[in-house]
């Protein structure tokens, strides 16, 4: 989701906040070798792995706060309208019933 440049500036915008995007966006997979290398002596501290680390991209909000507000509003009527929507008629529906 990272290389979705729309789905980051909606991020920055809705958090109002600077939103960074990496050079290596795999953090998960470089963290731990990160951790793998620390624990054998291949950087000395997290310092020097702080050195490694560069950003690519960096999106700033660029939507009104009121607008972000809304959105924002928005987003947790439509998570909340989706809690508990699947009953035991979809799930026999889609096959299952566990």
């Amino acid at each position: 989701m990272t290389r979705n440049d729309v789905l980051m500036q909606f991020q920055a915008d809705i958090l109002g906040i600077p939103v960074v995007r990496p050079k290596v966006v795999e953090t998960t997979a470089l963290g731990a070798a990160y951790a793998a290398g620390l624990a054998v002596g291949v950087w000395k501290n997290r310092e020097e792995l702080r050195s490694h680390w560069q950003e690519d991209v960096r999106f700033e909000p660029q939507m009104d706060a009121g607008e972000a507000a809304r959105r924002y509003r928005q987003w947790k009527k439509a998570v909340g309208k989706s809690i508990d929507w699947v009953d035991e008629d979809a799930r026999i529906l889609m096959g299952t019933t566990d």
